[in-house]
């Protein structure tokens, strides 16, 4: 749903643009072409820096970046942020065929974040394959519903990939809103089916960028929201590893990505997107997945 529903909306934003170029402007195709190309460019800039300007503004504190390492850290987001929306989530099939499930090896399944697809792991999943794993992705749909609505598609996805691959337990990662519903997974059906959770830059108490996200699970994930009062009374019963980015331009203020309990991994300076395209993040969630945990 969520790549035919980009597909589509993208569409129609590059048809109103050149619409606009050629009957509003009268500007001939090839400059038309450039206006919509520019403009859908510049829109998706604009998002990105807004991600930045509530990053910034509710910042935990952490040792300052040089102008120069700023500068690097929004540019790769912000090409991270294209790549993700304007070629991978619509294009998904292309870059996300279906799950290879080899039994005999320790299982993990990814889990994606807010407003995304499983499509967004398709770099991650390559890393984990080469490494020795089953991996397994799930896309949680309609997208924009309450968080709690989710787990019944989780659960399912955790079944069937423990059938396909005869594991009896397997490892669950997941990236920002995805620790969430993991962990309401977890306090829903408790944890005789997973061994590990390891969470990638996931609001555990919030995040001040929901305040103007879209859907009920936006709003879930508001500081001090009732879904998550209740969720704070729910321990994990399982191990769990919580990689944080003190440089978050979602997660914010970011120190709200640490869970108590929880081994904490802080990680390099990276944007929100950008970490799941990053050598050093693989690295870091790869040692976070010691496949000791997993039972087969």
């Amino acid at each position: 749903m969520v790549p035919v529903s980009l597909l589509l909306w993208m569409t129609l934003e590059i048809s109103g643009y050149l619409a606009l170029a050629r009957l509003g402007l009268h500007l001939d195709w090839p400059y038309a072409i450039a206006l919509a190309i520019g403009t859908l460019l510049g829109v998706r800039a604009s998002i990105n820096a807004v991600t930045w300007m509530f990053g910034m503004a509710f910042a935990s504190p952490a040792p300052r970046l040089g102008f120069a390492t700023t500068a690097r850290l929004m540019w790769d987001e912000y090409l991270a942020f294209l790549l993700t929306f304007l070629i991978v989530l619509p294009l998904e099939r292309l870059w996300m065929p279906a799950d290879r499930l080899p039994s005999g090896r320790p299982v993990v399944l990814l889990v994606h974040g807010y407003g995304c697809s499983r499509g967004v792991w398709w770099k991650l999943r390559r890393r984990f394959e080469a490494a020795g794993y089953a991996v397994a992705s799930v896309s949680l749909v309609p997208p924009y519903t309450s968080m709690g609505k989710m787990v019944p598609l989780l659960n399912q996805r955790i079944e069937a990939v423990c059938a396909a691959t005869g594991a009896k337990r397997l490892t669950l990662v997941a990236h920002s809103m995805g620790g969430l519903v993991c962990r309401s997974y977890l306090a829903r059906h408790g944890s005789s089916r997973i061994a590990k959770l390891v969470t990638l830059a996931t609001p555990h108490a919030g995040t001040e960028i929901a305040r103007v996200g879209f859907g009920q699970n936006a709003r879930e994930m508001e500081p001090d929201s009732l879904w998550l009062q209740d969720m704070a009374g729910e321990t994990p019963k399982v191990p769990v590893v919580s990689l944080r980015n003190p440089y978050d331009n979602y997660a914010m203020p970011q120190d709200r990505q640490r869970l108590p309990g929880a081994t904490d991994v802080e990680l390099p300076a990276v944007g929100h997107i950008a970490m799941l395209y990053d050598s050093r993040v693989a690295e870091a969630l790869l040692a976070a997945c010691s496949k000791e945990g997993n039972q087969r």
